[in-house]
């Protein structure tokens, strides 16, 4: 049996956990569904975001599920990478037919260091004789394990998903130290796979914006630190339809927690408007990391085709149906 700690949290966040829960309990898999509170509806109860209950819950499960979080992410979720020691984001950009994505066939991974960089969130201000504010500084850290360990793991996965190249972003021409450390870790760790056949490059963050958007198919693997990687990865999202269509994935050396990249969206919270693919997907994330690929496997083939029929799908793929409306069709084609 899967002990899965789920925190639905807020907004949209509940909707799509839903359809995901009826997805995954129609599979042959034993899983336990443990339930647990965090977000601004949590704050609001209890007066905190992420009560150490919940911290504890997700660290004796198999694995985190988690729907969305709204103005309290960063207590949160950042809080959640942190505890757990959950040092790599998974982001895959990756094309389906039926939505608006700008081409076709696109297919790689960003993996996006999760655990230091402007994230600690050590800012302060800065204030004037008489105490007014005039300013204020963020601390930005980068260390030479956290950057071992992250490219480390991104050259790792490559071998292990046959993908043949991996490009390191940083902006080393002008942060000539932090970055430059980057740098210089990831080349180290990339001389031990040459022997691999895996390759190697990389871009300042800002050509690699252009390039996405230029020649996106030229991307295999890109590894990066966290503000970087979280800023291209919603790039990727554009590329390939929109946030509702990506998945994320967040793994240390003991423990994962799984999550759409996609916000709460108060919007539209509460309509059954919000398209869960993206919390499928993570899902799915979550059942390859458990050793469930023909589980895995069967689910992706399922969203590929009520994507490619066009029928049962919601608003943002143009479509008219409800998010659990979307979730039965995907379960119905389950073939499992």
């Amino acid at each position: 049996m899967y002990k899965i700690a789920v925190i639905p949290g807020d907004g949209i966040g509940k909707e799509v956990m839903e359809a995901t829960l009826n997805i995954l309990e129609a599979l042959n898999i034993d899983f336990e569904f443990i339930f647990a509170d965090a977000g601004d509806e949590c704050k609001e109860k209890t007066g905190v975001a992420l009560p150490d209950e919940t911290i504890e819950i997700v660290k004796k499960a198999d694995a985190c599920l988690f729907g969305a979080a709204g103005e309290t992410a960063a207590d949160v979720i950042v809080r959640l990478r942190q505890e757990m020691d959950l040092f790599a984001n998974l982001r895959p950009v990756k094309s389906y037919p039926g939505t608006k994505s700008l081409f076709d066939d696109l297919d790689f991974m960003i993996v996006r260091e999760n655990t230091e960089g402007m994230y600690i969130g050590d800012e302060d201000y800065i204030k004037d004789e008489s105490g007014n504010i005039t300013g204020a500084t963020a601390k930005r850290v980068i260390t030479r394990d956290a950057s071992e360990r992250i490219c480390e793991y991104a050259f790792k996965y490559a071998k292990e998903n046959n993908r043949k190249k991996v490009t390191g972003i940083h902006k080393a021409n002008v942060l000539k130290k932090t970055d430059g450390l980057f740098k210089e870790v990831f080349y180290e760790v990339a001389e031990k796979y040459k022997s691999e056949g895996i390759e190697s490059e990389d871009f300042y963050v800002d050509a690699t914006a252009m390039y996405l958007l230029t020649r996106p198919k030229s991307f295999d693997v890109i590894v990066t630190t966290n503000l970087f990687g979280d800023i291209l990865s919603d790039e990727g999202a554009g590329l390939v339809g929109g946030l509702g269509l990506i998945p994320s994935a967040n793994i240390g050396e003991e423990r994962a927690l799984f999550e759409p990249v996609h916000g709460s969206a108060p919007d539209i919270a509460g309509k059954d408007l919000a398209n869960p693919t993206a919390m499928i997907l993570s899902a799915i994330m979550m059942l390859e990391y458990l050793g469930e690929k023909e589980a895995a496997n069967a689910i992706d083939k399922a969203i590929l085709k009520v994507l490619s029929e066009s029928k049962t799908v919601t608003g943002d793929l143009s479509g008219k149906s409800t998010t659990i409306e979307m979730s039965e069709a995907i379960k119905e084609k389950i073939e499992f």
